[in-house]
């Protein structure tokens, strides 16, 4: 009987591993405050949520704040559009089954229908998991900050050094939730501006120094946030200089959260938001607005076309894995995502691109691969149907490393039938292991 079952422990993260101590939930609550932002602030089209209408109401604003912003704005009460049928689904061949639970909604315990987020921003909310009270008190935050945005892009400020500016220990329901707020944002600066910067570092930067120093000891005790006292503007000052250095554009983008692997990582946090939280297995109907959505975060990340083609891809991939390999739809729409990838990887020799693309379909390929190179003790009856997909899904990876990415081949242009080769090899390497296995 087949015992090879692969899980997602089984693969290794091509998105490369982060130098400092930000867990999951650091990175997840650090992409939701870049999604705000974004969205809050370009095309003056925000969004709402149930919680934000209280915490954006006019009169909880001080004087001069931006009252484009107000609740009764349209495009602040954005509603929900699912009757319309997901082009995004139906372009990677995903099934709309009507039966699935919508997000949020709670299990039916025959006390009433379960409530349906109705607008844009609540749904990423709740795709999320992000409490109400968390959800407030950035958008409070955000408000501040857009004060002092005017003529100004989002890209433009270092967003954790803003929020630190603007939140204080009386913003939150404890001493212990302060602490880890700051700590994250602490840790969100060092990961982007020392650890891995878009522009690389020059060993005797005096700023570099300087905010290490005073990262280290604010972790051991907390500065005073919320006030413009010397602790922040000490903080202030060699942030921005780090930040501000010019990585040879014309924009005047601040980098703090650009830098490889660091922005890739949050951007998988804001691609897992489009998978159902009820249902793992399914990417929600309002795909196409959430991705609106997330794409805006492209200006601050650093984030590209084919970065983002080849992150979905990955997403996808994995959350056939890790949702255990039953959702064929989710396979099918990995490989066609590596379609697109395959387009780009023709089109560009971006180094680092190149790197994280040989990163990603290396572990692609290397996890079909634990399964096809013995496949008689990996499929049965009951799995078998998955086979053909896992084939394909090899053989996409494969021929984009064997034809885009080797040196080797684009040096001597050989005429290399990738697809015969690699099943060829599957066939053979089964076969043996199926004949030594009898023989024993």
């Amino acid at each position: 009987m087949p015992t090879n079952k692969l899980t997602s422990t089984d693969l290794q993260s091509p998105l490369g591993q982060l130098a400092s101590q930000l867990t999951d939930s650091d990175l997840r609550l650090t992409a939701y405050d870049v999604f705000l932002a974004v969205c809050r602030t370009s095309a003056s089209k925000p969004l709402s949520t149930s919680a934000s209408s209280i915490s954006d109401s006019p009169s909880q604003n001080s004087p001069g704040q931006n009252h484009n912003h107000s609740p009764g704005s349209p495009a602040l009460q954005r509603s929900l559009t699912s009757a319309a049928a997901s082009k995004m689904k139906k372009a990677l061949g995903l099934k709309s089954p009507g039966s699935k639970k919508s997000p949020g909604s709670a299990p039916s315990s025959g006390q009433g229908k379960s409530k349906r987020p109705s607008t844009v921003g609540e749904l990423m909310r709740i795709q999320m998991r992000v409490p109400e009270s968390v959800d407030a008190r950035v958008r409070r935050a955000l408000l501040r900050i857009g004060g002092g945005l005017v003529g100004r892009r989002i890209e433009s400020v270092v967003l954790p050094l803003e929020l630190l500016q603007q939140l204080k220990q009386s913003d939150f329901s404890d001493q212990q939730e302060y602490d880890a707020w700051q700590k994250r944002n602490l840790r969100v600066l060092e990961a982007g501006l020392l650890l891995h910067p878009r522009v690389p570092l020059d060993k005797s930067n005096n700023a570099s120094q300087r905010l290490r120093q005073i990262i280290h000891a604010a972790l051991d005790r907390p500065i005073e946030t919320g006030k413009n006292n010397e602790s922040m503007q000490v903080l202030r000052s060699a942030v921005m200089s780090l930040a501000s250095r010019s990585d040879g554009s014309l924009s005047d983008s601040c980098h703090w959260a650009d830098g490889i692997p660091l922005n890739l990582r949050l951007y998988e946090m804001l691609l897992e938001m489009c998978f159902d939280i009820n249902d793992e297995t399914s990417i929600v109907e309002e795909v196409d607005e959430l991705m609106e959505q997330i794409k805006k975060t492209w200006v601050i990340l650093g984030i590209n076309q084919m970065l983002h083609n080849l992150c979905f891809a990955w997403v996808l991939f994995h959350h056939f894995v890790s949702t255990g390999q039953v959702e064929m739809d989710l396979l099918y729409a990995a490989d066609g995502q590596l379609a697109e990838v395959a387009k780009d990887a023709k089109t560009t020799r971006d180094p680092e691109y190149s790197k994280i693309l040989s990163s990603t379909l290396s572990s692609i390929l290397g996890w079909a691969e634990k399964r096809l190179l013995a496949y008689h003790d990996t499929f049965d009856s009951g799995n078998v149907y998955t086979m053909q997909g896992i084939v394909s899904l090899g053989v996409s990876a494969a021929k984009i490393l064997v034809e885009d990415v080797s040196t080797e081949y684009r040096r001597k242009r050989k005429e290399v039938d990738v697809a015969r080769n690699r099943i060829d090899t599957y066939i053979r390497s089964s076969l043996r292991t199926a004949f030594a296995q009898a023989s024993l």
